[in-house]
């Protein structure tokens, strides 16, 4: 039972190792997909808005498309509280006692990690073709032209980290479902044994006690129907 786990996690109680957590893989996913949602937020935020130099107000660098600018620094900031969240849950889930709630919290982590990976597919093909119809008249300087492919380029890779970490959560989950299974049909014998009725031998009426029969041959040696022949001195 010591080596048993639940949901990729053993039993609860158990005191926090950061090596061993930090050396997990969904771990490390976790905060490859922070970095990189830091990344896409940063590029944008401080160099994804340009202007004309006839102009005074500022546009979005992805054909001066406002939509395409908001949509990236949005999905940038929640997905880095998302990271923050959920490396705070892995955090905390080997504390986690009930075998429920460990399923509870593999199952988000493969339904929210499977969505912003969709997310993030469909962020990169709309910031990709924005930038590849913005006009070179809109940004003659071509200023904030690394940041605009940086975003690009870092949402591609967000989604293949999250892609990764629903599928290993997959994996814990499918790992949970047996050795959960094993561990609620488990049941310690000392515990069976002492939670038993107690139940005496009983012979029932035709069987003979050891003791009653020891006293009848003793009865019949003493007054001779025994087959016992008293000798007279």
């Amino acid at each position: 039972m010591e080596g048993m786990q639940a949901y990729g996690a053993g039993k609860a109680g158990g005191a926090f190792d950061p090596v061993t957590f930090f050396q997990q893989p969904h771990t490390i996913l976790r905060i490859v997909s922070w970095l990189f949602s830091i990344v896409i937020f940063g590029c944008i935020a401080n160099e994804g808005y340009i202007n004309r130099p006839d102009e005074v107000e500022e546009y979005c660098i992805f054909n001066r498309n406002q939509n395409a600018c908001n949509y990236g620094v949005f999905m940038g900031s929640m997905a880095f509280l998302c990271c923050m969240a959920f490396l705070a849950l892995d955090v905390y889930f080997p504390q986690i006692s009930s075998v429920k709630d460990r399923k509870k919290a593999v199952l988000a982590d493969v339904g929210v990690s499977a969505f912003w990976s969709f997310m993030w597919f469909v962020g990169f093909c709309f910031l990709a073709n924005q930038w590849q119809v913005s006009k070179h008249e809109d940004n003659q300087l071509r200023e904030g032209g690394d940041a605009a492919r940086a975003a690009i380029t870092f949402s591609f890779f967000s989604i293949f980290t999250w892609a990764g970490q629903s599928f290993l959560a997959f994996q814990r989950y499918k790992l949970g479902a047996d050795s959960a299974l094993f561990s609620q049909d488990y049941t310690d014998p000392s515990q069976d044994a002492a939670g038993g009725p107690y139940t005496s031998f009983s012979g029932g009426e035709d069987a003979e006690s050891p003791g009653a029969g020891g006293q009848a041959n003793s009865d019949a040696a003493f007054d001779g129907t025994g087959g016992y022949q008293r000798q007279d001195y």
